[in-house]
């Protein structure tokens, strides 16, 4: 018997959890590919944006966990909208929808018919979805892999889509409402923020996708109290991570917010997340939001909630669609990277940053009626330049001194597995230093 069939077992007696969930729980036993327990201070990889049938994914929570789990990852935070996975949830099956069919039968295949509850209710067939109580009796494995509380707390300023996502929440929070998108944003932060404080738990907010409806402009985001974490590169192919001809991609946002920040308003910088957002989990096409894309590797010392919150709000992690860092060190006025090179796989490293004195004048884009669009402001490029480039598996970049901030993005030729555009190879990003 394992250690987690003998919990289980205690839980069993308890009445906290069916006998027949005893069945399956040693499906975690043997370990996949590619994970591995880290000792010490590590770097552990983890998904911190990802939806299921508890809101608008398309799979079961068990086997979305079971699959970030499988790939290696040590820690997942299941982030659906407007819930947290507490409680009894009965998911209907109606006609063709999302968690019929083959799903469910692979649902059946993979966890057994004693695990897959169900019912009918005036002719209608459901399943109950599993709370993160029973998904983490069946799933975590300490120092292996983690599943964090989180929850998608999705508000909006009357069309505009204003999406946060809370790291190891307690207590569901019920969005809030404001006059304009930034204050909505700042509400919802705030609330976040006092459930911390009044509770004592460690959790922490980030800004989801400022890019997906052309929501949030870098001069909202940029003014933003108690929040540390934003998501500079989401693997949903319909976010904008790019911008286009009129809106700033999210790293041009990005080094707007930290330079303004840093200069001018005299607030921490705020750091960038790479995440899957994802949705979709039995097809994996581009214009699917599809699991594998965007991700961290954390550096902390063990594997916890309230380690990996610590080490968020630090800033001690990176950000990847796909390249892997050896090491990220700061050495007194030198930044290093060292990159885990692949073979036949060529590498450029992009030391970016805004050195002081820069030129301070931005313009905002005018509609054809001459009034002001509401997009991110054109900025001079003395903001976030590129102050050096480096090919290869190393690169240092020595900091003169003057920089506001040096950060690092890192790009490969390989393409992406399953890319959210054509085109699109891996990279990575550092989180900025001030020298």
């Amino acid at each position: 018997m394992t250690p987690v069939q003998f919990l289980v077992g205690l839980l069993c007696l308890a009445g906290i959890v069916t006998a027949s969930a005893t069945n399956i729980v040693s499906i975690g036993d043997s370990k996949p590919p590619g994970a591995k327990v880290v000792s010490g201070t590590g770097w552990w990889k983890g998904n911190l944006h990802t939806h299921t049938l508890w809101s608008d994914g398309d799979d079961y929570p068990e086997m979305v966990g079971s699959w970030y789990k499988d790939q290696g990852y040590h820690f997942l935070a299941l982030s659906d909208h407007n819930v947290t996975l507490e409680g009894t949830r009965w998911f209907s099956l109606l006609g063709t929808n999302r968690g019929t069919g083959a799903v469910l039968e692979r649902y059946v295949e993979r966890f057994g018919q004693d695990w897959v509850e169900r019912r009918a209710v005036n002719g209608t067939n459901q399943v109950r979805l599993k709370p993160l109580a029973e998904l983490r009796l069946l799933l975590e494995e300490a120092g292996r892999f983690l599943l964090i509380p989180s929850e998608e707390v999705t508000a909006r300023h009357l069309t505009t889509p204003i999406h946060i996502n809370v790291t190891n929440i307690r207590d569901p929070i019920k969005p809030a409402s404001g006059s304009n998108v930034l204050d909505v944003i700042q509400n919802n932060i705030d609330l976040i923020n006092t459930q911390r404080r009044e509770s004592g738990q460690p959790m922490v907010p980030h800004i989801n996708h400022p890019n997906f409806g052309w929501a949030i402009t870098a001069e909202e985001l940029m003014q933003l109290r108690g929040e540390r974490l934003f998501e500079v590169y989401n693997g949903h192919p319909t976010v904008h991570n790019l911008g286009d001809t009129n809106h700033a991609s999210t790293e041009r946002v990005w080094d707007i917010l930290l330079t303004w920040r840093l200069a001018i308003l005299g607030l921490p910088p705020m750091f960038g997340l790479a995440v899957d957002d994802s949705h979709h989990y039995h097809t994996d096409v581009m214009t699917n939001s599809t699991p594998g894309r965007g991700w961290i590797h954390v550096r902390a010392p063990r594997l916890t909630p309230e380690a990996i919150v610590t080490a968020l709000e630090a800033g001690d992690f990176y950000a990847s669609s796909g390249v892997t860092l050896k090491d990220v060190q700061r050495e007194g006025n030198r930044l290093r990277i060292e990159i885990a090179a692949e073979p036949d796989v060529s590498y450029r490293t992009q030391f970016i940053g805004t050195r002081r004195g820069f030129d301070e004048k931005h313009e905002p884009l005018l509609a054809k009626s001459g009034t002001p669009l509401r997009v991110t402001h054109r900025y001079s490029d003395d903001v976030g330049r590129v102050l050096a480039e480096v090919e290869g598996a190393n690169a240092t970049y020595e900091m003169k001194g003057d920089e506001l901030y040096v950060r690092a993005k890192i790009v490969s030729t390989k393409p992406k597995a399953v890319p959210t555009r054509e085109g699109e190879t891996e990279a990575a990003w550092t989180q900025p230093v001030i020298p």
